[in-house]
């Protein structure tokens, strides 16, 4: 058994090749630089030009596609997680650029190989703002840049399916782990000095009424995988998010529950805007989205509610 992921050594990756591992499938990575990846991954040895293998898991370059191609299209499933991060850097047009291309290139040459079921991530940016609209994956796309990027990204994928490949299009929401994520995003921030939460500062963004579709780390990963392997009817979007969103500011509040911190210090948009850039509006989206496909599949949440995934997280 065989199951290839690209961005393997990113936040949802590292975890996602440990549970292929653990399953007992051999796990190739595709990735930029094959041996830095190897190094983030398992401890490895050389195996030649653009490889390197370790013990269950092979790490490829992008730039080797003789060595790469022929494993997508025998491999049981490909999971695409490869992107550029949406928070590493200001929102520039040439950021925006790599942004978009670092998704829609990579699904075109992964398509190109014919995979035979492709898990392929894509977030409920696909919506755009959308107030207090309930979103199953039926609602059609918004029109901000977020939204083009997640319908480009999967008319990429979908090519997937003239070859008579099987493709999910993993809608994913704001996803809470320990070490990566929105949660980290809100406790640690990117281009601030501190902790808003650690000085008792902490709280909603904006006005705190836009709705955050949520999820787990632990679902997101079991959700792909049941997506993979346990379902074989499952294709199409599929909105990877908690069936119990909850307002910014619910968020928020919980967030300071479990860290016993204060939770009612507004982050203003301007201020938003003035530290992230372009950014903050995505910060600022309200966006519904329902799990409406993956629980017509039968799939069971592990942490359908926000206060029992936070506990688990934060305690």
């Amino acid at each position: 058994m065989r199951a290839v992921v690209t961005g393997g050594t990113g936040f949802i990756g590292r975890r996602l090749c440990v549970r292929l591992l653990r399953a007992g499938y051999a796990v190739t990575v595709l990735s930029r630089d094959a041996y830095d990846a190897r190094k983030l991954l398992t401890p490895a040895v050389s195996v030649g030009k653009g490889a390197a293998s370790g013990a269950g898991i092979q790490v490829l370059a992008w730039d080797s596609p003789d060595l790469w191609r022929p494993l997508v299209a025998e491999a049981d499933a490909v999971f695409h997680l490869a992107g550029t991060p949406l928070a590493e850097e200001k929102w520039t047009p040439e950021y925006k650029e790599k942004i978009q291309q670092s998704r829609v290139r990579t699904t075109r040459a992964l398509a190109g190989a014919a995979p035979r079921v492709l898990i392929n991530a894509s977030a409920v940016g696909y919506y755009g703002d959308r107030n207090d609209d309930p979103l199953p994956e039926s609602e059609p796309p918004g029109n901000d840049f977020l939204s083009e990027v997640c319908v480009a990204w999967e008319a990429e994928a979908e090519r997937v399916t003239e070859q008579g490949g099987r493709v999910c299009r993993m809608r994913l929401g704001a996803i809470l782990g320990p070490d990566g994520g929105m949660l980290r995003g809100l406790l640690d921030p990117p281009n601030v000095p501190f902790s808003p939460w650690k000085v008792g500062l902490g709280g909603p963004l904006g006005s705190g009424r836009q709705w955050v579709p949520w999820i787990h780390i632990e679902d997101v990963i079991a959700l792909m995988l049941y997506c993979a392997f346990e379902q074989p009817e499952a294709q199409g979007a599929i909105n990877t998010v908690s069936p119990n969103p909850v307002r910014n500011a619910e968020l928020a509040h919980a967030i300071g529950h479990q860290l016993h911190r204060p939770s009612f210090v507004h982050a203003p948009g301007f201020a938003l805007r003035a530290m992230v850039g372009e950014f903050a509006d995505a910060l600022l989206v309200s966006q519904r989205a329902l799990p409406a496909a993956a629980q017509k599949l039968g799939y069971e949440f592990r942490f359908p509610e926000l206060e029992p995934a936070l506990e688990d997280l934060l305690k």
